[in-house]
Formats: structure tokens, C-alpha cells, sequence
């Protein structure tokens, strides 16, 4: 027997040598190949020819345009990348956003695949890359396509659309300037700029739920050396600003940061850190910048100046009150800022939050995405939240293909998601995974000769589509996956008031449903339902609802009945109440048989009967008002439709002048 335990011990420990020799070897073979890839890399240069036609033109050099041109190329198509900057990367190089946010799935493996993961091992494979070898990767998988051209340091002047085709566009560089045909465009920009070049509809912001103002913060990434890893593990494992959870390239945490650092300027603030770890160089994801419209250049401008300055004040705090900072030094600021979200495209299929809250899969699926839905702080008075935490969920190709105009598919973060679903899906693998499936997608659709709106109809040219995602190595599988409080009676109402950001899960997706509902929570949501779902159609009822709202406010943190929760429901909806207002909101179609038979007593309402509730007069609003996308529409075939008429007046006019 003693001899038998021998024998086991002494296998378990050459397996576990070999294992650990395997290991070791691999990562000393992958930093050789890291630094081989680092010492060789030469910046792009601007191309003098740029042929007449293209398959497959892909506008902008984001991780996600080089996916979509490298997919493209290796499908077959005669594909040109363009890129306005020198280098390739974008918001990972010239915003040195390093530290890698890698959707997970349940267990902890990552589901962005393809094309990132490429990517992804040429950089080392760790949760932080270095700038320079994520240049060079992206360069390498650029270099190695013969069917692709890469144009950078080249301006896209205008885009060529006839009778709401796509056709071609003119770009100039320093050579000159040209006009390129294209069979197909992806526009792989962060901001989606060439689809509203092209005329593709879009919204700004939460302008698709009521919310037009809302602005993330964006942030100006800090750059260091000469930070001691050992000293910083210490404080993370010890509770030092709250602690951080870490691995051996990034820390995440050290919340306290949020109270304990004064800001020198108005309008910013330090969170936690996102600290990163590439060599003997840091990276911090950490300072916010408020008020800032990233669609416009000056504010990003006066953004990075003040966030420069306050990088200054928060490298003396952290050297002073941080243990292994005390050296730290700056090594240079980012040329851009990380700038979370601008417009989203209007698309076939607007992804809603509630798929995310399903985990829902999809028919059209080209990729599965997983992380929370993460909704940045919009003011340094507020901290953010995250709505819920999706174990994983699809995104479609239609969400890819916007409304409007034919020929472009638009990838990344201003692609056709809500302003909430983009809390998760913005992040930038998932954006290289919809970048890959375009750039496939655009040379499936040229062999079969279709346009991407027909192709998102056409379910068995789709299914070759997801084939081929496969084949190359991205992960498209279907699943099925529980969601919480699924088959309960007031499951589809968490779906209505999640879609507009009524309802807040958190990390743990708990709702607290069987808490009680509060006359402050009621008056909470009945505020924000008829702002994000009423929207301008609400202004009639908005005097009635402040009176209401006050009166709610004044009683705090009281248990609210329902009869009570119906009468200040009929004074905003109906414009009076008495002791049978239930009935009437009943009768009215304004509360659903389904509710009223769940909710059949005056009594204390708990959080999950007053949701249904809820979820009920936000469905009423939502029929006398036309969908915020048709409204959209609306307006912009309204404004085509008057702009001859102006330019007419104005030629009158100026007849009259002369006259």
C-alpha cells in the first residue's frame, strides 16, 4: 500500500511538472514573439494609390474596423481600411485604453473569440496590453491579408448616396484626393460619423428613453512608472481605500478613492482604479470628466487640457497618501479621450435592454456578448449603477444593418443597441466580434449578390453566415439560459420598466421585488416613467404630475396602498380621483385584467405589484404616442421634406433684395 501511495504521489508530481513546464515555456516563447512583433514594427505610411473600386471599404482603423476589414479580406473581398490617424487602434492606442474588459461566460471562459482572440494572444494574452504591441498586432493582422489595403492619415471628405444607396466615397490624403467606388461600406468609427454622413438616422445619448441630456462621464487615462506592483498588492490585499481584487496584470477597486480624493477642478472626479500593469509601465481608468459633449472637438479638447491638470493634482495625492505611488512618475497623456458613448444608430433591430436581462438568444445571432451593463456617472454628484449583470446574450445582425440606407453595416459601440443594452455591449471585443461578422457578412452578401437589409430577412443565407463565423473560429453557439424571475406574473412588467432604465438590478440582478413599495419609490418611478416613456406628448399632464409628485414626496418612506397608488395614478392620467379610482383604471384599459386580478385588495403594496402596476401605465402612454424610433423618422422626413421649401424662400427672398 505504501509503495502504491508512492507510485500515485510520484505520478501527480510529474504531471503537475509538466504542466507547469509547459506553462513556463509557452510564456517564455509568447514574450519572445511579443518582443520579436514590438522591435520590428514600422508605423503605416500614407498609400499615393488608391484604386478606383473596392468590394469591402471599412471606415475607420478601431479594433473593430480592423476586424471587419481583416474578415472581409480573408473571406475573399478586394478590401480597403481607411483611417484618418497615422496608427492603427484607436481608443486602445491613441486613448490608451489597455485594461481589457473580456466578456465571460459562466465558466469564466471568454466568449469573445475569432479575430480578438487573435489579437488578443499576439499581445500576450493578458487582461492588459502594452500600446506599442497593440499597434503592431493590429498592424500584422493587416500586413498579412494580400486582399486588403490599408490607407492611413486619410480624410473622408463626403459620402456618395444615391436613391438611398450607398455608392461610393471621396477621400483625401496627402497625395491627393479620390473617389472609390465600393460595392459595401462597414463604418467602424467609435461615433458612427460616416453613417451620419451617409444620412443613417440616429439618437443621441438616452434620447431614445426620454433622457436627452444624458452624458457619461468621459475619462483621460493616466500614464506612470516607476510604481512599486509589490507595495500596491499589499494595500489592495490589506483594505487600503477599500481594497481591490487583482491579478498579476490589472487591480480593480480601491472605491473609497470616490470620498477620500478632492478634486482641484469642478467637473471631475476619481473613482476606484482600473490599474493595469504592462512591464514597468501603469495605466489608471480612473479619472471622470463631466459635462462633455463627445461630438464636439472643442469640449474633448478643453476635456483632455483640464483632465492634464488634474492628472498633476492626483499624482501628488496618490505619492502622499497611496502606498507604492511614492515614486511614480508621469510617462506621457493620452492623445484622446475614452469617450463611453455619443450616437446610436437606428437600426432593424433596436437590441433592447430587457434581451440583455433574458440572456436571450437570437436567430440572426453573430456573436454572444456578457458583461454588466454599466452606466457611468452623468455628474460628480451621482456614482453610476449597473443595471444588471447579463450572464450572456446575443447580438443580432440586424442590429448591425441600419434603417434608411443600403450598403452599410455599422459595427461597435454606435451600433443599433439601446442606450441602455450599449452599457455592455460598447465594450470593445464585443465591438471586434460584431466587426468580424460584418466584414464576413459583407462578402457573403457579394457572392449571393443581396443587400444587408434582404440578407437580415433571409434566414438561410444567415445561417451560412453564422457557419462561417464558426469555422473561423468565433463563437456563435446557440443557448438557452434562466433569467431571474422568469414564469412569475409580473415577469414581462420587469421587462417594460427595465427597457427604460426603471428598474435596477445591480451586480446580484436582485430586485427586491417582495420588498414594500414606498410612497417616495412610487413617486420616483411615476416621475421617471412618464418623462422617459411620455416624452414630449406628457407636457399636458406635467402640471398635474408635479402636484402629485410633491404631495408623494412630503409623506417619505410610508407604505403605499394601492387605492391610494390609484387615486394620484388618476389625477396624472385621468385628471381627477376619488375612492374608486382603481375601477376607473381598470375600466379605462389603463390597468390590465392580468394586474387587477393579482392586485384584487386595498392593501400594502409590495415592490413586485406596484412594478406590474407600473409597467401597466407605461404600456397606456405607449399607445397614445407613437414609437420614439417612428417619431425620429418623423421628424427627419419632415425636415428633408422643408428644406426645398426654405431654399426656395431664400431665393425669394434674395429676388426681393435685388429687386
Amino acid at each position: 500500500m505504501g509503495k502504491g501511495l508512492l507510485w500515485t504521489a510520484t505520478c501527480v508530481i510529474v504531471v503537475l511538472l509538466g504542466f507547469g513546464s509547459y506553462y513556463f515555456i509557452k510564456e517564455i516563447t509568447n514574450s519572445m514573439a511579443y518582443n520579436k512583433l514590438v522591435d520590428e514594427y514600422k508605423k503605416p505610411e500614407p498609400i499615393e494609390h488608391i484604386e478606383e473600386e473596392y468590394d469591402v471599404i471599412v471606415i475607420g482603423g478601431e479594433p473593430e474596423g480592423v476586424a471587419a476589414a481583416v474578415a472581409a479580406a480573408r473571406n475573399g473581398a478586394k478590401t480597403l481600411l481607411v483611417e484618418k490617424r497615422q496608427e492603427l487602434g484607436g481608443l486602445f492606442t491613441y486613448g490608451m485604453l489597455n485594461f481589457l474588459d473580456i466578456p465571460r461566460n459562466g465558466r469564466n471562459n471568454s466568449i469573445s473569440e475569432g479575430i480578438f482572440k487573435e489579437w488578443h494572444e499576439l499581445v500576450r494574452g493578458n487582461d492588459a496590453f502594452g500600446i506599442v504591441g497593440a499597434k503592431a498586432a493590429f498592424k500584422k493582422l493587416i500586413d498579412e491579408e494580400p486582399n486588403l489595403t490599408l490607407s492611413v492619415q486619410t480624410e473622408v471628405v463626403k459620402a456618395n448616396v444615391k436613391q438611398q444607396q450607398l455608392t461610393s466615397v471621396e477621400l483625401k490624403n496627402e497625395y491627393g484626393t479620390y473617389v472609390v467606388t465600393g460595392k459595401s461600406f462597414i463604418d467602424a468609427t467609435q461615433d458612427a460619423d460616416f453613417a451620419a454622413l451617409s444620412g443613417v438616422p440616429f439618437f443621441v445619448g438616452g434620447e431614445d428613453i426620454g433622457i436627452k441630456d444624458k452624458r457619461m462621464a468621459v475619462t483621460l487615462m493616466l500614464h506612470l512608472k516607476n510604481v512599486n506592483w509589490d507595495e500596491v498588492k499589499k494595500a489592495a490585499n490589506s483594505g487600503v481605500f477599500g481594497g481591490a481584487n487583482l491579478n498579476h496584470t490589472v487591480m480593480w477597486g480601491f472605491t473609497k478613492l470616490h470620498d477620500e480624493y478632492k478634486p482641484l477642478q469642478e467637473g471631475t472626479r476619481l473613482r476606484g482604479l482600473n490599474l493595469a500593469r504592462v512591464d514597468d509601465e501603469y495605466f489608471i481608468n480612473a479619472l471622470q470628466i463631466f459635462g462633455i459633449d463627445g461630438l464636439n472637438e472643442s469640449s474633448k479638447q478643453a476635456a483632455i487640457v483640464a483632465g492634464k491638470k488634474e492628472t498633476l493634482h492626483i499624482l501628488k495625492y496618490l505619492q502622499t497618501n497611496f502606498p507604492g505611488f511614492e515614486k511614480a512618475e508621469i510617462v506621457s497623456y493620452p492623445e484622446e479621450l475614452y469617450v463611453r458613448e455619443t450616437r446610436h444608430i437606428w437600426a432593424e433591430y433596436q437590441l433592447p435592454m430587457a434581451d440583455l436581462w433574458k440572456n436571450s438568444d437570437q436567430w440572426d445571432s453573430i456573436g454572444i456578448a456578457s458583461y454588466p451593463v454599466d452606466v457611468q456617472a452623468q455628474t460628480p454628484h451621482d456614482y453610476g449603477y449597473v443595471i444588471a449583470a447579463p450572464k450572456q446574450y446575443a447580438i443580432p445582425f440586424r442590429s448591425l444593418v441600419p434603417k434608411d440606407i443600403d450598403g452599410l453595416l455599422v459595427v461597435g459601440r454606435s451600433a443599433g443597441y439601446s442606450s441602455l443594452a450599449a452599457g455592455s455591449a460598447r465594450i470593445v471585443p464585443t465591438g471586434m466580434v460584431t466587426g468580424e461578422a460584418a466584414g464576413t457578412a459583407a462578402a457573403l452578401a457579394q457572392k449571393h449578390d443581396v443587400t444587408f437589409r434582404d440578407m437580415s430577412k433571409d434566414k438561410p443565407l444567415i445561417a451560412t453566415l453564422r457557419k462561417q463565423l464558426a469555422k473561423q473560429g468565433a463563437y456563435v453557439d446557440s443557448f438557452s439560459i434562466e433569467y431571474p424571475y422568469q414564469g412569475e406574473w409580473y415577469d414581462e412588467a420587469i421587462q417594460t420598466l427595465i427597457n427604460y432604465g426603471l428598474v435596477v438590478g445591480g451586480y446580484d440582478n436582485d430586485l427586491k421585488v417582495d420588498s414594500k413599495a414606498t410612497k417616495i419609490k412610487f413617486a420616483k418611478m411615476l416621475k421617471e416613467s412618464m418623462l422617459r416613456a411620455g416624452g414630449e406628448s406628457g407636457s399636458g399632464m406635467k402640471d398635474q404630475l408635479e402636484i402629485v409628485i410633491n404631495k408623494v414626496y412630503n409623506q417619505g418612506d410610508e407604505a403605499i396602498e394601492r387605492d391610494e397608488l390609484a387615486q394620484y395614478l388618476a389625477d396624472v392620467l385621468i385628471g381627477e380621483s376619488n375612492a374608486t379610482s382603481w375601477d376607473t383604471l381598470v375600466e379605462k384599459g389603463i390597468i390590465t385584467e392580468k394586474v387587477a386580478k393579482k392586485v384584487s385588495d386595498n392593501k400594502e403594496l409590495k415592490l413586485k405589484e406596484m412594478y406590474a402596476i407600473m409597467a401597466d401605465v407605461i404600456q397606456y402612454v405607449e399607445k397614445n404616442v407613437p414609437p420614439r424610433e417612428e417619431r425620429f423618422l418623423l421628424k427627419r422626413q419632415r425636415k428633408k421634406w422643408l428644406t426645398p421649401i426654405r431654399k426656395s424662400c431664400n431665393i425669394c427672398q434674395n429676388h426681393r433684395k435685388i429687386r
